[in-house]
């Protein structure tokens, strides 16, 4: 029996595909909780724990970001509605992704996820303890379904490198994770080389986590996620000996009597979740001057009365899922930028970001993620 080569069944009018999956081996992932978990690698079919999980994704798999996609939370569309539009616009058979309620909140359905028959399941770390009490991992266990936990939110300084090792191993995509990894740490480096160098003194900066989304106030970072950023960028964190893990709250009273130097106030366009809300809808494309306009309301409450960053105009707003993504290094710059601005006057942290775009990502870098009252010039 003679066997055809490729050449010779591609003259005939046929074509052979050989996919990931089913080149597919058993591997052992080591994941950001210290579990050892054995996958079938590289993945064919994945459930998203956040649809907010794209952005990693989007970044190992610029092509075709939605080829292992089997499922995904309903979280994307509420929590960054301009980002999903343009993915939809690019990509319209996400709208048939099946979706999934939260583990947290007790709304994850098993046998749903089940029955989409995932290689693995990609989880936050934050949903752990909901995850392990509803025994979740034994049940999906009982039938061959994986889960992996990553971390970009709760200590992001921390995991998001390990993190993104876990998914270029699980995708097959170890490479770009390793560039993606570098490109990282090489535009962290723009900003802490120079601090090391030149040890300029660190302003008092106070992190508003999500102002606006509610009339409480204030919701901040400990020593962690954009409170570490803080630091990465030259500044002191405010809540970090009053928060003492990585979210918190701190009263007005806290905010007065320290007096920061700087305020940043985390935004995003939240109309799904607070509709005509005082949040800052800053973001993907995101319309400047009304943000301008939101943020500049906001320094009129109370908990901002006198201090020294509204007077002086240094009051800013800055993209909110900066704080669940593995882009944190955009958001180091442009706090550098306003924390030190005769340091940093040669750095642009929007020629980073549509670096990252042009290099990782699928969609055209749009502006619209950072506005500040600072008068330029």
């Amino acid at each position: 029996m003679r066997f055809l080569g490729k050449a010779a069944l591609a003259a005939m009018g046929l074509t052979i595909f050989f996919s990931d999956h089913a080149l597919a081996e058993k591997i052992t992932i080591k994941d950001v909780t210290g579990r050892d978990v054995e996958v079938n690698a590289p993945v064919g079919h994945v459930i998203l724990g956040e649809g907010r999980q794209i952005y990693f994704v989007a970044a190992l798999d610029k092509n075709e970001p939605f080829k292992r996609i089997v499922g995904w939370r309903d979280d994307l569309t509420k929590a960054d509605p301009e980002s999903y539009a343009a993915y939809l616009a690019k990509y319209p058979d996400i709208a048939k992704l099946p979706t999934f309620g939260g583990m947290k909140d007790g709304t994850f359905d098993v046998e749903q996820a089940v029955a989409l028959k995932p290689d693995v399941i990609i989880m936050n770390v934050d949903a752990k303890t909901a995850t392990e009490e509803a025994g979740y991992i034994e049940k999906l266990g009982k039938v061959g379904i994986p889960l992996v936990y990553v971390d970009f939110r709760e200590k992001p300084m921390e995991n998001t490198e390990p993190s993104m090792r876990i998914i270029g191993k699980l995708f097959g995509k170890e490479a770009k994770a390793e560039e993606f990894i570098k490109f990282r740490a090489d535009n962290i480096a723009r900003v802490t080389d120079i601090l090391t160098r030149e040890n300029p003194a660190k302003p008092l900066v106070f992190i508003e986590r999500a102002g606006g989304y509610s009339d409480d106030c204030c919701m901040s970072f400990g020593n962690e996620n954009f409170g570490k950023m803080v630091e990465f960028a030259g500044g002191t964190n405010m809540a970090k000996d009053i928060i003492p893990g990585t979210f918190g709250t701190v009263n007005p009273e806290q905010i007065i009597a320290s007096n920061p130097d700087q305020i940043i106030i985390t935004g995003g366009n939240w109309q799904g979740y607070v509709p005509g809300g005082d949040w800052v809808g800053v973001g993907y494309g995101a319309d400047e001057k009304e943000a301008l306009r939101k943020l500049e309301n906001l320094t009129k409450r109370p908990a901002f009365t006198g201090v020294k960053a509204v007077r002086e105009g240094n009051v800013h707003a800055i993209w909110h899922q900066f704080y669940n993504n593995p882009y944190q290094f955009v958001a180091i710059q442009e706090i550098a930028k306003w924390l030190h601005p005769d340091l940093f006057k040669d750095l642009d942290p929007e020629t980073t970001f549509k670096e990252l775009h042009e290099r990782f990502l699928p969609l055209p870098y749009k502006e619209g993620y950072f506005v500040s009252l600072r008068a330029e010039g």
